[in-house]
């Protein structure tokens, strides 16, 4: 078994707002990761005293020791359980109400012997490579069918599709959300690698299209994480006339994991 991870910041002297890690062995077999990717929110009051990255190392390092220790909780468990301790340990000093209280998308991972299991919950990433050489993408695709209308500004979208019927869910302070889940088990024997994507690294296939997935899972078998990262940087600076960014952002937090079973 081999897995790599790398990860790098959209902006210097910004901090990452991705956070991932991986679990060998979980419950004494196999193993697990978990990605997430932090919601930046926009200028002025989200109603917390604390950062995204402070919100992603609670829920994360939750996900983690759960997702390692309690084979008896299914992923949707997991999310929810950490969701809840999260927010349990900020709910007195913010108001965990607000549409932009700090939130993240989930990538969660875990396999043994018998099976992989799966969670996505917004637009990160899971791949899964068969081994044959097939590869199938695990994407929660709520977001792209938003009509382009409730995405005309950040406003709109708080107010009429972030986490509400009909939009797109994250996990934030309610562990409801993770009925929301994108989830599914595949059997061990059928997976031979799998590979977990922010949407900064994501970009080399759905942004810049150089690739299908199984061309992006193949860099990241032979460049690694930080390969693959690599020439997302170097489209976004090569895309100086925008045709690709549109309004995105010029590089974005970038983060992959690497998991050859």
């Amino acid at each position: 078994m081999r897995i790599e991870l790398s990860t790098a910041a959209g902006t210097p002297g910004r901090p990452n707002e991705d956070w991932a890690a991986t679990v060998l062995p979980a419950s004494g077999q196999g193993g697990g990761l978990v990605l997430l990717d932090g919601v930046t929110p926009p200028q002025g009051d989200d109603g917390c005293v604390h950062s995204v990255p402070w919100f992603t190392a609670r829920l994360g390092g939750s996900l983690v020791e759960l997702s390692g220790s309690r084979r008896d909780l299914t992923l949707r468990d997991i999310l929810a359980e950490s969701i809840r301790r999260t927010a349990d340990t900020h709910r007195s000093l913010c108001d965990l109400s607000h549409v932009r209280t700090p939130q993240a998308t989930v990538v969660l991972a875990r396999w043994d012997e018998e099976e992989v299991e799966h969670l996505v919950l917004s637009d990160s990433v899971l791949l899964l490579e068969s081994p044959a050489g097939d590869v199938s993408a695990v994407l929660d695709d709520r977001l792209d069918r938003v009509p382009a209308e409730f995405l005309a500004s950040e406003e709109i979208a708080d107010a009429r599709v972030r986490n509400k019927e009909g939009g797109f869910f994250t996990a934030a302070a309610d562990p409801a959300v993770a009925e929301r889940a994108v989830t599914g088990r595949t059997p061990r024997a059928g997976v031979r690698a799998l590979a977990a994507l922010t949407d900064g690294a994501s970009r080399w296939t759905e942004m810049f299209r150089e690739g299908d997935w199984a061309a992006c899972l193949g860099v990241l078998r032979k460049e690694g994480p930080e390969g693959l990262i690599g020439r997302v940087r170097t489209l976004e600076n090569a895309d100086t006339d925008r045709t690709h960014l549109g309004r995105g952002k010029a590089h974005d937090d970038a983060t992959a994991v690497y998991a050859r079973l």
